[in-house]
């Protein structure tokens, strides 16, 4: 997370981490706990196709994925979500934690989230969400593909 914070105060970027005594299990908890519309919190998803991983952040409306239509997007035969131990193999995080940035993933990206300045997300460890604009979660990643 360091090379994050690094990162992140490099480029001069609007950011905020917030750590909380409380475990957020759901975008609805952290939205409550926030006290944030549902569609600011933004899970970051691992997705796997074949030996290739994908990280997909999405709004936290977004509802149920689409991996037909991922499929097609991104013009592969398979994908599916990373099991457990796969997330953390792959980001060193578990399932919940996975950083909004800087896991080095290609990204897929919901254009709902553009309804809101900030976001918050995961930074890799479990009570700790990161607070940041939108377009700067963009600029950060690798973004391949949009969803919505």
């Amino acid at each position: 997370m360091s090379d994050v914070v690094t990162l992140l105060e490099e480029l001069k970027i609007d950011y905020e981490f917030i750590n909380h005594e409380i475990t957020i299990k759901s975008a609805q908890e952290g939205a409550d706990y926030f006290g944030i519309e549902i569609g600011q919190t933004a899970p970051t998803l691992i997705l796997k196709s074949g030996m290739d991983y994908y990280a997909m952040i999405i709004s936290g409306d977004y509802g149920k994925i689409d991996f037909e239509m991922l499929k097609e997007i991104l013009k592969i035969d398979e994908i599916r979500l990373a099991k457990p131990k796969e997330v953390e193999q792959i980001t060193g995080c578990v399932v919940g934690s996975v950083a909004l940035i800087g896991h080095g993933l290609p990204t897929i990206m919901d254009r709902q989230m553009n309804r809101y300045t900030y976001i918050y997300g995961g930074t890799g460890k479990i009570n700790s969400t990161l607070k940041i604009n939108v377009s700067d979660v963009e600029r950060l990643n690798d973004v391949i593909a949009y969803v919505r």
